[in-house]
């Protein structure tokens, strides 16, 4: 659907059963959940489709190596509880989106015998609260197995390695998926239009002023319950709801590095199990790179925060003590920072003692706000929104929830055999083919037909991301800027930012012919997509 057309049925199609307030991870899994259920449904998010938080995570889908050892330590009940239902809901992930998700070995080394017997017995209990959702036995290794696993790895006074597993997806591309998904269903799914103020009658909501980003033009959507999951901005809208709102959430920024493939196996990730401040850090394969990270430190709620260079150097200092093989700034193709927005149940904890914990509140004027959580559990975070938006709002839905086994959109029929379609069929590379078939699933042969018309070249020649898919992202997608496309359609920013600046002019060209830009309109996506781009240096 022409945006045009999807901006027109929010002004006209009201009222909606949800109106949903941000488009990420924790937005985009509620209005899945309520469509499928029957319910009328609209979301808008002021930036793109998974603009923030959830396009800057680590690519886990994961319990929590780090709750669960705190929740040993600490008899915490609580954080146990979490672990063991993100795991559940891990297993979930993977299997209903399976060409955006597979499980990943990650390799922990151990450099004293004291520490063998603890991680071991600690990523057992993870295997065992995973249960039948388990993707893999851990397994206790030898330094030989764990230097061949993880060649990089210091060998100095290495003990013993333990392999254990955990999921792995692209962010970006399952927040546009989940998009798709909704309105697939009905949802009527709109980027680049900001919730700028609630309405109320009789003290009671009943819809929200939006604005159009792109046009300038404003109205007013009618909804039966809003649904505020705008992350890291959740306590923005609560007070648009009511300006005395207590804040709930901190914010911490996470930043991520990304090396080329010389750093890390294809397939194998490192858990680097204990920071000078605690922490766990991954050094993982993602696309073709080795992304590394993140770091935990409060932050101000913006809405492009930039990775420090104190924070790059953190993550250096700590890779170049477990690896063999040293690391320069200058190895760094990208560096990107993200907000992860914390419930502080305690206001005397730093960021980095928050749990990633999810809060539901409804206020007395009826705004159903969700704080909190993670990618993992972003389903069953829906759920619960979905639930209790219907009990107070007094919602009629067609069916109770249908998520925990609805195959998301190109997972249907996905099956590996995808890949030799794509190479024998369309002639397409294999690299090329490789990613049409994990970033699309059973949809990769429509932008296959795309490239066949003529749109087959490579937007970079050390990438594998086609000209057909700005096309593709453009017409279906919901991308209606160049770095909407360059960012989150294609990884492309998010791994190598000088191939990403060179890729901009064409990117603009291909979006221009199928948008209708103007010269003026050319200038300013260029301009835009060159400073998101600075700020990911």
């Amino acid at each position: 659907m022409k945006r045009h057309a999807l901006l027109e049925c929010l002004k006209t199609q009201g009222p909606f059963d949800l109106l949903i307030i941000g488009g990420g991870a924790t937005g985009c899994g509620i209005a899945v959940d309520a469509a499928t259920r029957g319910l009328k449904v609209a979301l808008v998010e002021k930036n793109d489709i998974a603009e923030g938080t959830s396009s800057k995570s680590t690519k886990l889908v994961h319990g929590g190596v780090r709750y669960l050892e705190a929740a040993v330590k600490k008899f915490d009940r609580a954080q146990y509880h979490l672990v063991k239902e993100a795991l559940f809901e891990r297993g979930i992930f993977l299997r209903n989106a399976p060409h955006l998700a597979n499980a990943l070995p990650l390799v922990t080394p151990l450099y004293s015998w004291c520490e063998v017997p603890y991680v071991f017995a600690g990523l057992l209990l993870y295997d065992a609260l995973a249960g039948r959702m388990g993707l893999g036995k851990s397994r206790l290794v030898g330094r030989a197995e764990a230097l061949k696993r993880f060649p990089m790895l210091r060998g100095e006074n290495l003990k013993a390695g333990v392999i254990y597993y955990d999921g792995q997806f692209n962010d970006a591309r399952m927040a546009v998926t989940l998009a798709l998904t909704a309105q697939q269903h009905g949802a009527a799914i709109a980027n680049h239009v900001e919730a700028v103020a609630l309405e109320k009658e009789n003290g009671t909501l009943c819809g929200a002023r939006v604005r159009d980003a792109l046009g300038g033009e404003e109205w007013s959507i009618r909804a039966r319950c809003i649904v505020n999951a705008a992350g890291p901005f959740v306590d923005r809208v609560r007070q648009m709801d009511d300006p005395a709102a207590r804040p709930v959430l901190k914010a911490a920024s996470g930043i991520h590095v990304v090396l080329s493939s010389r750093f890390v196996p294809p397939d194998t990730g490192l858990l680097i199990p204990k920071t000078e401040d605690g922490r766990v850090l991954f050094v993982l394969p993602w696309q073709g790179h080795a992304l590394i990270g993140t770091t935990d430190n409060p932050a101000e709620i913006v809405d492009h925060p930039q990775a420090r260079e104190e924070e790059i150097d953190y993550l250096l200092r700590h890779v170049n003590r477990y690896f063999d093989l040293s690391v320069q700034r200058s190895d760094v193709l990208s560096a990107w920072s993200g907000l992860r927005p914390l419930v502080q149940f305690d206001e005397t904890a730093s960021t980095a003692q928050l749990v990633r914990e999810h809060l539901l509140m409804v206020s007395p004027s009826g705004l159903v706000s969700m704080a909190g959580g993670k990618w993992t559990s972003y389903r069953r975070m829906a759920k619960e929104a979905v639930d209790r938006a219907v009990a107070s709002a007094g919602l009629q839905p067609a069916g109770p929830c249908r998520t925990l086994d609805l195959r998301l959109l190109g997972a249907e029929h996905f099956a590996p055999e995808i890949f030799l379609v794509l190479t024998k069929d369309y002639g397409i590379e294999a690299d090329v083919a490789h990613h049409l078939q994990h970033a699309f699933g059973d949809q990769a042969m429509r932008v296959a037909r795309l490239a066949e018309s003529g749109l087959g070249a490579r937007l970079h020649p050390g990438h594998p991301y086609i000209e057909a898919e700005v096309v593709h992202a453009a017409r279906h997608e919901l991308a209606e800027r160049a770095s909407d496309v360059l960012t989150r359609r294609i990884p492309l920013a998010i791994l190598d930012n000088a191939a990403a600046r060179a890729a901009v002019p064409r990117v603009v060209e291909l979006m221009a012919g199928e948008l209708g830009w103007d010269g003026e309109r050319r200038r300013q996506e260029t301009e835009l997509a060159m400073e998101r781009l600075r700020i990911s240096l």
